[in-house]
């Protein structure tokens, strides 16, 4: 009786044994896929949307799990600040001017925070750092723009077949001059007595210009003319005086200046 009780204390310490050491090592594997057991540092940054982010998720440097959302906190009405638990060696990699932004594990993939580069020449981000934030554009925001841009095509499309079905049944001005031959004659016979018209008037002013009543005007006028011309010229000409006299000075003291250095 002894002999079995005994043997049944030592199958029981056994079990027991093992039963400890098998939750140790199921403690230690979660710990190690958590990095419960790795020193941490924490940083935090700004948004004004989250977008679905959650305690808990996932903190990505150069695509590589680094760290976990410990916290997300409402500060104002335009402002949620985002608090990241990371592991303590990828900090000397993350600069002050990295920037925090939210991306996605695919295309309807749950919410990551994403930590970009920094400048290599900048130092590391201190404990309890705030970095930059980069707000994403939101999907729902594409789709509503698209859906506008759609709808506007949509208006002018229908409005181009409207005028153009209003053009091959003759309606409106473009209408009746495309379909209507008598209006595209009398616009013809307008514009070929404008040209008529303009023609008549250049034969009347050089007409004018020999009567003797005008002659004297438009003597004066072209007198007026050549006068401004000769004015014109002989400021030019002076200018040009002014400016060789310039650099016929500048070369005389350029010389001076080449004797008194050899001196």
């Amino acid at each position: 009786m002894k002999t079995t009780s005994r043997a049944y204390k030592i199958k029981l310490g056994i079990f027991v044994t093992l039963g400890i050491g098998i939750l140790f090592l199921i403690i230690f594997f979660i710990g190690s896929n958590q990095n419960l057991f790795t020193s941490k540092f924490k940083i935090y940054t700004n948004f004004r949307n989250v977008s679905g982010l959650q305690i808990g998720g996932q903190v990505r440097f150069s695509g590589i799990s680094v760290g976990t959302i410990e916290n997300i906190v409402i500060i104002n009405d335009s402002t949620v600040n985002v608090e990241a638990l990371m592991d303590e060696d990828v900090k000397k990699f993350i600069k002050v001017d990295s920037k925090a932004s939210i991306t996605s594990e695919g295309v309807i993939g749950s919410k990551l925070l994403t930590i970009s580069q920094g400048s290599s020449n900048l130092p590391e981000v201190k404990e309890g750092g705030t970095l930059r934030s980069f707000e994403p554009v939101e999907f729902d925001n594409i789709l509503s723009s698209v859906k506008v841009t759609a709808e506007n095509a949509e208006v002018i499309t229908g409005e181009l077949a409207l005028l153009f079905n209003n053009i091959n049944n003759g309606e409106g001005t473009i209408g009746k001059l495309m379909t209507d031959k008598e209006m595209a004659k009398d616009l013809d016979k307008t514009m070929e007595n404008l040209r008529k018209s303009s023609k008549g008037l250049n034969e009347n002013m050089e007409a004018a210009k020999h009567n003797f009543l005008l002659r004297g005007y438009f003597k004066k006028k072209e007198k007026e003319k050549e006068k401004a011309l000769e004015e014109q010229q002989k400021a030019k000409e002076k200018a040009q005086k002014e400016k060789e006299k310039q650099e016929k000075e500048a070369k005389k003291q350029a010389e001076k200046q080449a004797e008194k250095n050899k001196k």
